[in-house]
């Protein structure tokens, strides 16, 4: 027996669901407005959600990431009058088990649900995995907590996994992470920078080549696919990779042999696959400078890292950590932090993320000096100039609605509120430029913002701006 909430205006049709769930011997609960559906799905230890998507009070797929992230974390069945082949592909990477279209038999409905309690039923008689080694990933936030499953559950088998993210969000550190955890741990790690590598000595690096196979190759030397035999090989900014390359290596990753350059012979390499990009590959097929193919191969698992801005509650402990390691590595004592130190971290937006943190963490030690303890001061102006702009556009909205609490802005708290919509103002400014300069082309836009559609759709449905179809 399951727990079912049904959040829908149309009583007819709850009514229905509940009579039909109820002869499967579940139990059902109603809510007939999304606010009423939260305050269920948050105090009930709910299975199975049925949502609807236009309610009285708003959009049921601006829901459906906070009905997930409830307690017990509900799989969400979205069932709707409206057929929105966008709404559908926001609902299923919003992490919607399925997406139904009103009216359908009850048969239709009735199968996705069994099936989503058959996934939850198994799952939890999984064993719980054994600790992960996550060497240099710190921070304990929801998005961080759900990548580092995602770590566990490809270290497991042999998978090819992407992994993508922002510039500076770690996916190297991401990587390393499948490898250690894998049992292929105790083999090699090797890196390729695809996009530091000259396009004329791809292949001669990733392949190996014979001695006198060209001009200057005085002796044989391996090629990095056989270095990781046996082991993981990582390939960073895979985007990068010249197209002639991308041809040859499908092949090895199909077949896993390849000819060294000037030999007559075939190799085989026993490798993992590991890539990572900060692009959008889909664009890149699109405008032919990504093969089709190899995409396909890369998609078999996919690990997506958060930006630092949304993960700004692992401000404080990413702090902690970079500036005792970078204390360490210059041979200073350990400084001190003031708490508006972290303060301001935690309102500075870090288009760089944590890259760009790690930075303006050594930059501030520098400043310091031997001063025993970092305040903002320490910090570069930039920084200073984007967190002082912030606090001062909110003081004068603050001022402007209620002078009395004037003073409430300069708490932690209050600041933190302000982040979030200094975030969405930005995010919509942009918006409204890439969409007015790309006359709402919805592939334009994606090329030149590097989004994908599913993202970039979600952010204009959040926004409420117009796109063309």
């Amino acid at each position: 027996m399951a727990n079912v909430l049904i959040i829908d205006d149309d009583l007819g049709l709850c009514n229905v669901l509940i009579e039909h769930f109820e002869q499967m011997k579940h139990r059902v609960t109603c809510a007939h407005t999304l606010k009423e559906g939260l305050d269920k799905a948050l105090s009930n230890n709910v299975d199975v959600v049925f949502l609807d998507v236009r309610m009285p009070d708003g959009n049921g797929l601006e829901l459906l990431p906070k009905i997930r992230r409830t307690p017990s974390s509900p799989e969400v069945i979205i069932i709707t009058g409206a057929s929105d082949p966008d709404g559908a592909e926001l609902a299923i990477t919003s992490g919607a088990w399925d997406y139904i279209v009103k009216p359908s038999p009850l048969k239709t409905i009735s199968l996705p649900l069994v099936r989503a309690l058959q996934y939850r039923e198994e799952k939890q008689k999984i064993q719980q995995p054994m600790v992960l080694n996550r060497k240099g990933i710190v921070g304990n936030s929801r998005k961080i907590r759900a990548c580092l499953d995602s770590v566990a559950r490809a270290a497991v088998g042999d998978v090819t996994v992407l992994v993508t993210g922002e510039t500076g969000t770690g996916k190297e550190l991401f990587a390393q992470a499948i490898h250690a955890n894998s049992s292929r741990a105790t083999k090699n790690f090797v890196v390729v920078d695809c996009a530091a590598l000259p396009e004329t000595l791809v292949e001669s690096v990733l392949f190996g080549y014979e001695k006198g196979a060209f001009t200057g190759a005085d002796k044989s030397r391996n090629g990095l696919i056989i270095q990781a035999d046996g082991g993981t090989l990582f390939l960073d900014e895979i985007g990068e990779l010249p197209l002639v390359v991308q041809k040859s290596f499908l092949r090895v990753l199909q077949e896993r042999r390849f000819r060294p350059i000037g030999s007559h012979c075939e190799i085989e390499s026993d490798f993992r696959l590991v890539a990572a990009t900060n692009q959008n590959l889909e664009v890149l097929v699109e405008s032919g400078r990504f093969r089709e193919d190899l995409l396909f191969r890369l998609r078999s698992f996919i690990i997506e890292l958060p930006s630092l801005r949304e993960r700004i509650e692992d401000i404080s402990a990413l702090t902690l950590f970079y500036i005792a390691k970078l204390c360490k590595r210059h041979d200073t004592g350990i400084k001190g932090i003031s708490p508006d130190f972290l303060e301001a971290l935690a309102v500075y937006h870090w288009p760089g993320n944590v890259r760009e943190l790690i930075h303006t963490l050594e930059r501030a030690l520098a400043v310091a000096g031997g001063e025993p303890t970092l305040f903002p001061k320490h910090l570069p102006t930039h920084v200073r100039v984007s967190i002082t702009r912030a606090s001062v556009l909110k003081e004068t909205a603050v001022h402007q609605g209620s002078p009395e609490m004037g003073s409430a802005v300069r708490n932690l708290s209050m600041l933190r509120d302000f982040r979030e919509s200094a975030i969405a103002e930005v995010e919509r400014q942009y918006l409204q430029e890439l969409m007015a300069i790309t006359k709402g082309e919805v592939k334009e836009a994606c090329r030149i913002s590097g989004l994908s559609q599913s993202r970039l759709y979600a952010l204009l449905k959040k926004y409420d701006l117009s796109f063309s179809r």
